[in-house]
């Protein structure tokens, strides 16, 4: 008897979803239908807002007092959505467990790990001290955390991301559920780190016969550790089925267009005679460390770094968190201190005085990860994007200001109407596109793009992509594209630069590193990024 042949454990239909907010009501989720069977994976999958994540919270009932809820979601023959919270409360980590996106606003960062896994035990079990207590360390065992007496101990600040999100799906599996519902569990960690966790996942799901519910907006993952897959947009489901089906031959256009966003294609690479614009020498940058009131320790955050950028080049930097990626990006550009030689346009801007390098700025642009922590508030966006002219071009006049903001904006495809709102007025992928303007208008040489596409859904980063491409290709700059998502820097990317705990492991010309990577370090990397992704049919 095969999986289909089962009776589902979780059975969903007509699963609709509204709040009520002061400016109306909102239908979130709308006659929504799926299942899932014992020992199946299912993925719920679609972009930001799409409902991925309210469809498995109103499952949970954890949703907001605003919340109505309709349909029917059946689980051992009782509708979840109409039970009691008291019923609710025996269901919750004991028949149906589940893995939040980020474990540090999961976790009391004021409780040793140990006793919080303890209270999922209590509440369920009817277990003693010592029996708790040896089931935690079992769990601490089974999940891979290294010497899980010690850690019973630990705050969870005192473990890494990856070990936190150990710790979650340890609680999570506390009481063997039936089901497991995973919210992104993997979404904020390294790809190594990513590909563990979902091992693990995969290996205690099959192990104890579980079904999951995984929700991601990565079809990458989907592919390799789904058995079916859901696909969401706007509060409805548009396609459904078997994961080789649906990628292989998607029926809906919004499933195409989340296939065809997988990063793809390479960038042409730039002359080998062109103009170097940019050699880092011997780059080095150490942070004191205080041990008591009289020592101090330092830290090796980059270690003698040498690296060239020549004019139209994009050099991809990528590593793992820790690694000094984004230190020597702000390094190169004198934005901390730092030892060596940073030779721009054949000056060595690290011997300059800061206040003589303002001039300069204008040549040497960056863009941030996280738009919205960059962007003021406070001011509209053409008071964002003016800013940098305003400061460094003082001799333009009002009406010149004006027409230059007004061109990068339609460069960055907005509409220049919208120059006199607020950040907070624009979605993610817009809001990055604002400090990309911010970043242009400046007609800069150089630009450092650190993270830039990482909090954004997989079309957004597509279309944020060809618009970093067209724009190089318009104006000549030379680009350091720092990420941790390989995909995106092979599309991008003429070479690449490999870090690991400070230092360059391996470097080469894009294709030939993604060919034949030389370093064990860059195989892991690799084989960890789940680059065979699905081509769009």
């Amino acid at each position: 008897m095969t999986m289909q042949d089962t009776a589902p454990l979780l059975d969903v239909k007509g699963l609709n979803v509204h709040f009520r907010l002061p400016t109306g009501d909102m239908h979130a989720v709308k006659d929504v239908n799926f299942s899932v069977r014992a020992g199946e994976v299912l993925a719920l999958v679609g972009e930001s807002g799409s409902g991925k994540s309210v469809t498995a919270n109103s499952l949970m009932q954890l949703l907001p007092d605003i919340a109505t809820l309709s349909g029917e979601a059946t689980f051992d023959g009782s509708n979840l959505l109409t039970q009691s919270e008291r019923a609710m409360r025996r269901v919750r980590g004991q028949d149906i467990s589940m893995i939040f996106q980020e474990p540090m606003t999961s976790l009391n960062p004021l409780q040793r790990i140990g006793r919080q896994i303890e209270e999922v035990l209590k509440q369920h079990t009817s277990l003693g001290s010592a029996g708790r207590h040896a089931r935690v360390i079992s769990l601490l065992e089974q999940v891979g955390i290294p010497e899980p007496q010690r850690r019973y101990r630990s705050f969870p600040t005192e473990l890494s991301g990856g070990q936190r999100q150990r710790v979650m799906i340890a609680m999570a599996l506390a009481c063997n559920p039936r089901l497991l519902i995973a919210d992104e569990p993997t979404t904020a960690l390294d790809v190594t780190v990513q590909a563990q966790i979902l091992a693990l996942l995969r290996s205690l799901q099959q192990q104890h016969n579980m079904a999951v519910i995984f929700i991601t907006h990565d079809l990458a993952l989907v592919r390799h550790f789904a058995d079916t897959v859901c696909v969401m947009r706007q509060g409805e489901l548009v396609e459904s089925g078997r994961v080789k089906d649906v990628f292989d031959h998607p029926e809906h256009p919004y499933t195409r267009q989340l296939i065809d966003a997988i990063p793809r294609g390479s960038k042409a690479p730039v002359p080998d005679d062109a103009p170097v614009l940019l050699e880092a020498r011997n780059i080095s940058v150490t942070y004191p460390i205080p041990r008591g009131l009289f020592h101090t320790d330092h830290f090796q955050a980059v270690d003698g770094i040498d690296l060239t950028l020549r004019k139209g080049q994009t050099l991809g930097i990528v590593g793992e968190s820790g690694s000094g990626k984004s230190t020597l990006g702000r390094a190169l550009l004198r934005l901390i201190d730092c030892e060596g030689q940073i030779i721009f346009d054949g000056h060595n801007i690290a011997a300059i005085p800061a206040r003589r390098l303002r001039s300069r700025r204008s040549e040497m642009q960056v863009v941030f990860q996280d738009p919205y922590g960059s962007l003021s508030p406070r001011m509209t966006v053409g008071e964002i994007i003016g800013e940098g002219l305003r400061t460094q071009f003082p001799h333009l006049s009002y009406d010149e200001r004006e027409r230059r903001i007004s061109e990068v904006i339609k460069e960055v495809a907005l509409d220049p109407e919208v120059r006199n709102r607020y950040p907070h007025e624009f979605s993610g992928g817009q809001r990055q596109r604002i400090a990309i303007a911010r970043a242009v208008v400046l007609n800069p040489r150089f630009l450092l793009l650190d993270e830039p596409t990482s909090a954004l859904d997989r079309s957004v980063q597509a279309r944020i992509i060809q618009l970093l491409r067209d724009l190089q290709q318009k104006y000549e700059m030379s680009y350091i594209f720092i990420s941790h998502d390989l995909g995106v820097v092979r599309a991008l990317s003429d070479t690449i630069m490999v870090m690991q705990k400070g230092k360059v492991v391996e470097s080469g010309p894009t294709a030939q590193l993604f060919e034949a990577p030389k370093e064990r370090y860059t195989q892991t990397l690799l084989a960890a990024a789940f680059l065979d992704a699905p081509q769009a049919s």
